[in-house]
């Protein structure tokens, strides 16, 4: 990537920025009449007020999953963090980590735009992607923090920056600024490293490691955690966006020693090689061997998937996480609660995803019944 493509996505965040300061001027826009301006100011403020009143979420994972959780939560409250793994090693994100040694904006890009105010329309902006040359594989999402990064100097202060700029309802996290590698080790003994390798044996892992170990979570992330009123791990692929952020020693600590309830969304299907073959109680055991406690609550799909989808997944290697009468049972005897709802949603009549809105619903319930 050319330094000139860098400086062009330095200009066009500053290009945000201003937009954003200055006043628009083009042409007079005709005002609604004094009553019903009022009439929606005052419906405006009452709405605002009540998501500046909402629980204090964290929600901890990455990938399309968190997004996916984000957009339902935000119609709830404005008070939410999103801890976001820095691992991730495939795409564009991989190579401007390899290139230009910043940590990979992907998935935190993904949260930004999930939780601005208008997410189509910085949907499209931000996630274009190029199709040729130098910047061939590049979202313009990604060059934006990479530019931001390059002019402030960090990666933290850049996405806090993003965050500020496109008014997000909450706030995005890194879960750690150092360069973190996932290392793993096999049933067999095989050792391997990096996203793509673990993923590529996730069924197989018998340990999971970062490098180095002696890295610390940002200081802000320990602060919200301590804050919340709910932590939310999931959904997402568990070896690749969950259990990274819970293999930092301090961010497991604060999450195991909060007096909050824990809740675990289990994904709608198995992911191919990662955990082909693993049920939902096996996840449970690997975040619980990670985070050193059993969630309080595991949300689990009810919903019947349509049977068209089903055999497209199934033709990958991917079957459906629904739970058993023994894998009930086995929660029940770990302490944690089973909350059922029906969680699917096609998405652009391609993809499985969790309904945003319904996953939001139960995770209110839960942070009332929580909160005293």
């Amino acid at each position: 990537m050319s330094e000139g493509a860098v400086w062009a996505a330095a200009g066009f965040l500053a290009g945000c920025a201003l937009s954003a300061l200055l006043p628009l001027k083009r042409g007079k826009k005709k005002m609604p009449a004094g009553g019903a301006y009022r009439r929606r100011d005052v419906m405006g403020s009452a709405i605002e007020q009540r998501l500046l009143q909402g629980p204090r979420f964290v929600c901890v994972g990455g990938g399309t999953g968190l997004s996916t959780l984000l957009r339902g939560l935000k119609g709830f409250t404005r008070n939410i963090t999103a801890v976001v793994a820095v691992t991730d090693e495939g795409g564009s994100s991989g190579r401007l980590r390899q290139e230009w040694g910043v940590l990979p904006p992907g998935d935190v890009r993904n949260c930004l735009v999930a939780l601005a105010e208008n997410d189509n329309s910085l949907n499209r902006i931000l996630n274009f992607r190029f199709d040729r040359g130098e910047l061939n594989g590049h979202s313009l999402g990604n060059l934006i923090l990479l530019a931001a990064c390059e002019l402030v100097g960090d990666f933290s202060k850049a996405v806090e920056e993003m965050n500020r700029l496109l008014a997000i309802r909450g706030r995005v996290l890194p879960v750690t600024t150092e360069t973190v590698v996932l290392h793993g080790e096999t049933v067999s003994g095989k050792r391997v490293q990096g996203e793509l390798d673990i993923s590529d044996n996730g069924s197989n892992m018998k340990r999971l490691w970062l490098e180095p170990a002696s890295a610390k979570p940002l200081p802000d992330v320990i602060d919200s955690i301590r804050e919340a009123d709910l932590i939310v791990m999931g959904p997402g692929s568990l070896f690749t966006s969950i259990l990274p952020n819970l293999l930092l020693e301090e961010a497991a600590s604060a999450i195991r020693m909060s007096p909050v309830p824990k809740v675990y969304i289990a994904n709608l299907m198995t992911q191919t090689r990662e955990t082909e073959g693993m049920n939902i109680t096996a996840h449970l055991d690997w975040i619980s061997s990670v985070l050193g406690a059993m969630p309080d609550y595991v949300v689990v799909n009810q919903t019947p998937i349509p049977s068209d989808y089903l055999e497209r997944y199934r033709e990958k290697g991917a079957e459906p996480l629904y739970l058993s009468r023994d894998e009930e049972n086995y929660i029940e005897g770990k302490n944690c609660v089973t909350v059922y709802a029906d969680l699917v949603n096609i998405k652009d009549g391609k993809y499985l995803r969790h309904h945003s809105r319904n996953l939001a619903e139960i995770l209110m319930r839960i942070a009332r019944d929580a909160v005293p």
